[in-house]
């Protein structure tokens, strides 16, 4: 099987308008959940909110995207992603040297590398809660129905659920922003 990452994808200009800061369509993306570590949601923006609970993480920006897709890649451009990922660990989020950022740059494109085992193409969201004090993540796949081309965020009917989760995903809620 052919190497498989995930790439940032942005159907319509949503993501611009309800996260803090949006991925440009094309990044490489990772889950992002690291970023959550002292999530608190009673003292987090609403658009912090949002990222959490519906956000897929662009490593060249940082910027957040509601959907990433499955796409072929070259064992270079992991590299890339890897180091450009470390990069961020050591610069940004506080890791103690280059060799633990590394490490865990490469867990969490192993990761993402996990979630790409579907054709190219295919369209990954993720739905994150807190439970308990820990972050939970449940991710969903959707699909072009046969011959379709991705425009349309209503256009893509079939899923396949990774994870058992009682709620379906309805877009119009990815942005819905909590009111205290």
């Amino acid at each position: 099987m052919a190497l498989r990452l995930l790439r940032t994808i942005r159907l319509d200009p949503s993501d611009t308008f309800v996260f803090e800061q949006a991925a440009e369509p094309g990044e490489w993306a990772v889950s992002g959940s690291f970023v959550f570590w002292d999530y608190d949601p009673e003292k987090a923006e609403p658009k912090t909110r949002v990222a959490f609970r519906s956000g897929l993480l662009g490593i060249d920006s940082l910027g957040w995207s509601t959907l990433a897709q499955v796409v072929d890649a070259e064992k270079e451009q992991r590299r890339a992603a890897v180091e450009m990922l470390a990069n961020h660990f050591l610069h940004r989020f506080g890791a103690p040297d280059a060799d633990q950022a590394r490490a865990a740059a490469e867990d969490e494109i192993a990761f993402s590398v996990s979630l790409c085992d579907h054709p190219a193409g295919t369209l990954i969201a993720v739905h994150r809660t807190l439970e308990a004090g820990e972050v939970r993540e449940a991710f969903r796949t959707l699909r072009p129905r046969s011959g379709q081309k991705l425009s349309r965020a209503f256009s893509f009917p079939e899923t396949d659920d990774h994870e058992e989760a009682a709620d379906e995903i309805r877009l119009a809620e990815l942005v819905r922003t909590e009111r205290p």
